[in-house]
């Protein structure tokens, strides 16, 4: 049995001192022609202090079947056509054939310590937004035998820049817009119900990297509780990505694809919005005046519809906010209640002209609309009540459009 508990923002640090459950796990291993180190990986996870109830090899496309032996955990294999690196799909493959209410991701490469899924499971089984991320170290694996300690193999340096993520932040405590970067999917746990309402991976990412910062992007923006937990250990088996020789071009093309997928702004740089756009403007008057004043806006990545007219799936997980506008805007208004929304991560914000007091627009936050939409399905919280105790709400103050009052 899992408990429930709703935290406001991103305050992990608030299940402390609470008992743990100890949850249904299916472990997810993602896998491709590497037999020697699936074995590592698969011996470690049945010496785990937290069995999983099962473990589902999700196979890109090996030349030869998989071979996963036998153990106390079942093992099963879902296999997929070789058609390139596709780990998206092959992880969404994978949890599907799952039966668990906690999901764990690995790679084939990377073993676990035996404290890994319970260390990782914890905040996990205690919070239904969590989304956490384990330490994963480096080390030549070379001459470990299954059922070996991983931490006795010669250790390899680890990326400095995830290290100080992780301390810049508090292990995630104080996360922020661009903290999906820091979530590495070698090492992930969510629950089932996270993860369907996410919708998976997107399996549109095609070729090495960006699927996981893809998800956590969503996830975060969905009212996910980002966590690391430095004491959910695994092992990669060789050095980190960005040590090895990277294909020309391969780095450029992953850019690509997460700036046209991810409209935050530090990673879709001077990318143009296309069909994802960052906000997602309605018209609660639709007049020559109103679109005018969005046509100079400042915040330039925005799409405008009438009220009421819908928006896809895709725009509605992607976009980090909804406006409703009532009356003209400054230019700087959007940008201005943007700043607010990412400084005070706010679930509503009213929109005032300064000096007159005037009601001009109301700004939602897609990640509280997230959180607030889960509850009411799962618990039947008030979608108001959600909004109110984990983001709040506030005002932004604007200087008009005739430059009277301030900002």
């Amino acid at each position: 049995m899992l408990t429930d508990v709703l935290v406001p923002h991103n305050r992990w640090d608030l299940l402390a001192g609470r008992p743990v459950p100890r949850p249904r796990v299916s472990v997810v291993v993602v896998h491709y022609d590497q037999p020697r180190q699936l074995a590592l990986t698969l011996a470690a996870l049945r010496r785990q202090t937290l069995p999983p109830l099962e473990i589902v090899v999700a196979d890109d496309g090996s030349r030869e079947p998989v071979r996963p032996g036998d153990g106390p955990v079942p093992v099963s294999v879902v296999r997929q056509e070789d058609l390139g690196f596709r780990a998206a799909a092959a992880r969404n493959a994978g949890a599907a054939r799952t039966r668990g209410e906690v999901l764990v991701f690995l790679d084939a490469d990377t073993v676990p310590e035996p404290g890994f899924v319970e260390a990782l499971t914890a905040p996990v089984a205690l919070c239904p937004d969590v989304l956490a991320v384990g330490r994963r170290r480096h080390a030549d694996l070379v001459a470990l035998a299954p059922g070996d300690d991983p931490a006795a193999a010669p250790e390899l340096a680890a990326p400095r820049w995830l290290a100080d993520g992780y301390a810049r932040s508090g292990d995630l405590l104080h996360a922020d817009g661009r903290s999906f970067r820091f979530v590495i999917s070698a090492v992930l746990a969510c629950r089932r119900s996270l993860f369907d309402d996410l919708g998976g991976f997107d399996e549109r990412f095609v070729g090495y990297g960006g699927e996981d910062w893809d998800l956590a992007y969503r996830a975060w923006n969905a009212g996910a509780v980002l966590v690391h937990r430095r004491d959910a250990v695994a092992w990669h088996d060789g050095p980190d990505w960005a040590e090895r020789d990277v294909a020309r071009g391969q780095k450029e093309a992953e850019a690509a694809r997460l700036a046209e997928l991810i409209p935050e702004p530090g990673t879709r740089g001077g990318h143009p919005a296309g069909e994802l756009p960052d906000v997602l403007v309605e018209l609660g008057v639709d007049t020559a005046g109103v679109r005018a004043s969005l046509d100079v806006a400042t915040h330039r990545d925005l799409a405008i519809r009438p009220l009421h007219r819908p928006w896809s799936a895709d725009q509605l997980r992607r976009a980090r906010a909804r406006v409703v506008v009532h009356d003209v805007l400054p230019p700087s208004a959007i940008a201005d209640a943007m700043r607010l929304l990412e400084g005070r991560d706010a679930g509503e914000i009213t929109i005032v002209d300064a000096g007159t007091g005037a009601h001009l627009a109301d700004l939602t936050s897609t990640r509280a609309e997230g959180r607030a939409r889960r509850w009411a399905g799962s618990s039947g919280l008030p979608r108001d009540e959600v909004v109110q105790r984990a983001f709040g709400r506030t005002t932004c103050h604007v200087r008009s459009a005739t430059g009277r009052g301030a900002p």
